[in-house]
């Protein structure tokens, strides 16, 4: 049976294949002038949440230290043409830990972390405590009573340090249905670890060492319709597992999965970890790893439809594209480089090559039995870069490098101009440049999604420990502990007539599949008509090594709009939407209200 809904995927292209790139639009929808923008509903190809369907769904659609919480940009004025391409300031100077991993929490903190076998942090643990330190400098004290998590106050950049005991290296996470962090895997003793954090004051992790049937090491972790989660290949294992969302104790099973066998390159060397997962309306799931897709039933092993392969180069790690799932018709987006960009990158060659990323674009429409890939060109090359949905259904393209790939030291040319992708415009104007960044966020960097709409930076370390200016020591980029606020152009103060305001005491925060809730918004000036509104749903996910695994956005459906209070219908199933914590926003001419955290089940 043909699988009705559409899929869109947005990859990266040898350099050399195409001299041509695709600049920003001269008209910037954010441009900060006294039209109104045209309203969500009249926008072409406005079809839904999944595209033209033959059958109904019940909703549619770098500044120099010292310089803390200054503004890099003071953004756009509001003159003419004048173009808002966003504005960046420094948070934190140091927080002590570089992220690798990163978690929004439901607390409205940030959850980050690093790893336990690589040496000292900059921070020590508090409560203090000490184990034999792994790897690090050999001058380095025996003990590592150094924290290598943190929890981040995003609202005023407070630091609490983290025990954790096993490592996560590599390791994957996301979001219980009860808001804890779940996270599975690592490399050495956490190679088979499950740990749970819960979202609560001076909560440490609880963990289980031996939980996980085998080893997961850049293995992939998502949310599927019931609030399980499932656990993905990672270095040597072809196979996944299913585990329960809240629990350290219980029978763990296997899987076989041969596309992970046959997506394998390089004798080992992968080129499919971090294979990208998403969970499809049907329950079914997407899976791309290297340059093969598939729809795999997760309860039976089944592949329920083989996918073509996308050629051009290799997308997941080492290479490590970009991968999304879309709001509106479901979309996935990537990049990536060759498939022999890491071995020529390896720092085992005696001459290291550091190939030029990928730039091109490429859709694939999974309603036609047949459907081949379909390319455009991307403004510049990008590898371990982010992928973030923002409340408005763009998708933020942040961090990275133009050459090489993921690995220690193996990339070169940092990538410091985020990128707006505009999946509802014409092809050819869906690409926007921003501001860039001072700072460069190459291996090891992580972005997220806040509830004020702005992005949280952080991370960047390409050395197999802490290198910092004041240590003395070469290198070609430090580990960066300096952590950065991204504000999109929507987020321009020109365009805060346009800005709601949710009055969370008077909305609905519990939400149950299928039924209407209602959103109360302050009142300003003009009463709010419903063809100038959505109502966006955000799953907040875990992000680590370029792919951020759970996020979904959804648009849901407005029922009514009366004065200040808005009726909505959530999600019908855990299929669209599994159960757990979601940011709820209200978009008022694709401006974005501060979001408050919902939870459905």
């Amino acid at each position: 049976m043909a699988l009705f809904f559409k899929s869109l995927i947005v990859l990266s292209l040898f350099i050399g294949f195409s001299a041509a790139t695709v600049r920003p639009s001269a008209v910037n929808r954010y441009s900060e002038t006294d039209q109104t923008p045209a309203p969500p509903s009249e926008e072409k190809n406005a079809w839904g949440i999944f595209g033209r369907l033959p059958f109904k769904f019940p909703w549619f659609g770098q500044k120099p230290p010292g310089e803390n919480d200054k503004e890099i940009d003071e953004g756009a004025e509001e003159v003419g043409f004048t173009q808002n391409l966003g504005s960046w300031r420094i948070d934190s100077e140091n927080a002590g830990v570089s992220a690798m991993h990163i978690q929004l929490m439901p607390n409205n903190k940030a959850v980050w972390y690093d790893s336990t076998s690589n040496g000292l942090s900059d921070i020590e643990l508090n409560p203090r405590s000490c184990k034999p330190r792994f790897g690090g400098k050999e001058n380095d004290p025996e003990q590592d009573c150094t924290a290598h998590g943190i929890e981040y106050d995003i609202e005023t950049a407070e630091i609490r340090t983290l025990k954790v005991d096993t490592s996560p290296w590599c390791s994957s996470g996301g979001l219980s249905r009860n808001g804890d962090l779940v996270s599975t895997g690592g490399d050495k003793d956490g190679f088979r670890a499950v740990r749970i954090l819960k979202p609560c004051k001076n909560c440490d992790f609880q963990e289980n060492s031996r939980a996980l049937y085998l080893n997961r090491w850049y293995a992939t972790q998502h949310a599927l319709e019931d609030g399980s989660f499932i656990v993905m290949g990672g270095r040597n294992a072809y196979n996944y597992e299913i585990i329960p969302p809240d629990s350290l104790e219980f029978t763990p099973s296997l899987v076989e999965l041969p596309l992970l066998e046959e997506s394998s390159d390089d004798g080992g060397r992968e080129n499919n970890l971090y294979p990208f997962v998403n969970l499809l309306p049907d329950g079914n799931l997407f899976v791309f790893a290297n340059y093969k897709s598939i729809i795999l039933n997760p309860y039976t092993g089944e592949t329920v439809r083989q996918l073509p392969d996308l050629p051009g180069g290799s997308r997941n790690y080492p290479p490590s594209g970009m991968s999304a799932l879309l709001p509106i018709n479901l979309d996935i987006d990537e990049n990536g480089n060759t498939r022999e960009a890491y071995t020529l990158s390896d720092l085992q060659q005696p001459k290291r090559t550091f190939l030029p990323a990928l730039n091109d674009c490429g859709r694939l429409n999974l309603n036609r039995e047949n459907a081949q890939w379909e390319k455009e060109n991307m403004p510049s090359e990008r590898v371990m870069g982010d992928m973030l949905l923002l409340p408005t259904g763009d998708v933020l393209m942040i961090n990275g490098a133009k050459k090489g790939t993921s690995a220690w030291d193996a990339a070169a040319d940092p990538n410091l101009t985020p990128v707006l992708y505009s999946p509802n415009k014409e092809k050819g104007k869906r690409f926007e440049e921003l501001k860039p960044s001072g700072i460069p966020r190459m291996y090891h960097s992580v972005s997220a999604v806040l509830p004020n709409a702005q992005i949280l930076v952080a991370g960047s370390n390409t050395n197999a420990y802490y290198k910092l200016p004041h240590s003395g020591e070469k290198y070609t980029y430090p580990t960066e502990l300096r952590v950065e606020k991204f504000s999109p152009p929507y987020l321009a103060p020109g365009l805060d007539k346009y800005r709601l305001e949710i009055n969370e005491g008077r909305s609905d925060k519990g939400l149950k599949y299928g039924n209407e809730f209602t959103v109360e918004i302050e009142i300003k000036k003009d009463e709010i008509k419903k063809g100038d509104i959505k109502v966006t749903m955000y799953s907040p996910p875990f992000t680590t090594h370029g792919y951020s695994m759970n996020q979904r956005l959804l648009i849901l459906k407005i029922s009514n709009v009366d004065k200040g209070k808005i009726t909505v219908v959530a999600p019908p199933s855990g299929k669209l939407a599994p159960p757990g914590y979601y940011l709820l926003f209200v978009v008022h001419h694709d401006v974005p209200s501060r979001g408050i955290w919902v939870q459905i089940q």
